[in-house]
């Protein structure tokens, strides 16, 4: 029977996925949320980033079960490490285009997941890419691949590979889009993702390590902290009362009620903004370094006024207010212990009070027991658990959380 000919045997396919879901139950969630579409354009399965699968009826009919249930694992993987978003990121980073860096970016993908994919009641499908092939290490991420290999003779057996959108972000023929039938919405897609990782999660130990990575960062996602720190920055500098003075230059619109008084207008202007580092011994020259880059950044989210953004360095004692002109150009002079204390207090006494003081800090000081008369961001340096807690003079010395008054960003 000529392959035009051939029906998509549905009963082999769906058999495949249970046998996939019996293999890999903590995927179980995903692989039964995928909707399988008959089409004869795709040379095996592919997937789009709405959670649509995509199936030659042809590679069903000549694969057999155990490897079609391994193909099932290897598609859904693709999406729920989001390989399509991750893919789209690198290429725009990196100025890449055309459809043989997606083929890269596809085999990449691949190597990500082939690595431990297989065995444990699943097969190897015929074909199926793996680090090894390519003379790489296992356990590495698509982005670490991609820096590791270019297309080349090693690869030309590869070209036939399409895992779809899905795999590598570049939209096929053969999708269906945002707006075709069966898709997931964004937030369905979200719950399938969280479902999984509640799955592997629970049940520690029962699937490779790669998979409990990934479960481990769907529960506590890598904050996009520049994006943070400055929306946390706007959010503060465009607050009630901040950058709000009274001036006579326009007189209240009620002075008309009250005879022969003039009383003064309420006028906003670009706020102030005073940048505390700290430059305690605790705090690493590469650190002291990105909070410098940092107060470039923080002078573009209040509208790029640099002559209203002051820096003060501060360790145990608060120094000089540097007005901002070159970054680069402020001495950040310290080394000793740490106490913000004193550059809030000093911050708070300038000739210009701030509106909003924005404290960079490894977290290892005390804080003001009251609340500034402004807004308070708090971008702070991670530190691991165990170190965060040492002081040579007192083992059992823990720092003080920032303040509950304060807007606190990790900064990475």
């Amino acid at each position: 029977m000529s392959a035009d000919a051939l029906t998509l045997d549905l009963d082999k396919l769906f058999a495949a996925r249970l046998h996939a879901a019996r293999a890999r139950p903590y995927l179980a969630t995903a692989l039964f949320a995928l909707h399988t579409v008959e089409s004869r354009q795709v040379p095996t399965m592919a997937v789009d980033r709405h959670w649509r699968c995509y199936v030659s009826p042809a590679f069903v009919d000549r694969t057999p079960t155990g490897e079609l249930a391994a193909v099932w694992v290897h598609e859904v993987s693709h999406l729920l490490r989001e390989h399509h978003t991750r893919s789209d990121r690198f290429a725009r980073e990196h100025g890449l285009g055309g459809p043989a860096e997606r083929l890269r970016m596809n085999i990449a993908a691949d190597c990500e997941i082939n690595d431990d994919a297989f065995g444990d009641g699943l097969v190897r499908p015929e074909g199926a890419v793996n680090p090894s092939f390519l003379t790489l290490p296992d356990g590495l991420l698509m982005e670490d691949y991609l820096r590791r290999f270019r297309l080349g003779p090693r690869t030309q057996s590869l070209s036939w590979l399409d895992c779809g959108s899905g795999a590598d972000g570049q939209e096929r023929d053969w999708d269906l889009g945002a707006d075709g039938a069966h898709g997931l919405s964004e937030q369905e897609r979200d719950a399938v993702r969280f479902r999984v990782a509640q799955g592997i999660k629970g049940r520690p130990g029962s699937s490779p390590q790669g998979w409990q990575r990934w479960a481990e960062e769907a529960f506590h996602p890598p904050q996009a902290w520049r994006e943070l720190l400055g929306a946390a920055i706007r959010s503060a500098a465009s607050g009630a009362g901040a950058g709000q003075d009274y001036t006579y230059g326009r007189p209240s619109r009620r002075s008309a009620g009250v005879p022969r008084a003039v009383l003064p207008g309420l006028r906003r202007r670009p706020p102030r903004v005073c940048v505390i580092i700290d430059t305690s011994g605790s705090v690493s020259d590469a650190e002291l370094g990105s909070a410098l880059l940092e107060v470039t950044a923080i002078s573009r989210a209040v509208g790029g006024r640099r002559d209203l953004v002051t820096v003060l360095p501060c360790d145990a004692s608060a120094r000089i207010v540097h007005p901002l002109c070159r970054g680069e150009g402020i001495p950040l002079v310290g080394g000793g212990g740490t106490d913000l204390r004193t550059g809030f207090a000093r911050a708070l006494r300038a000739g210009a009070r701030p509106d909003v003081i924005v404290a960079l800090t490894d977290g290892q000081t005390p804080w003001p027991t009251a609340q500034p008369p402004c807004r308070t961001v708090v971008g702070l340096f991670p530190r691991p658990g165990a170190a965060s807690s040492w002081d040579e003079d007192d083992p059992t010395y823990e720092p003080d959380s920032p303040p509950a008054w304060a807007r606190v960003v990790e900064i990475g």
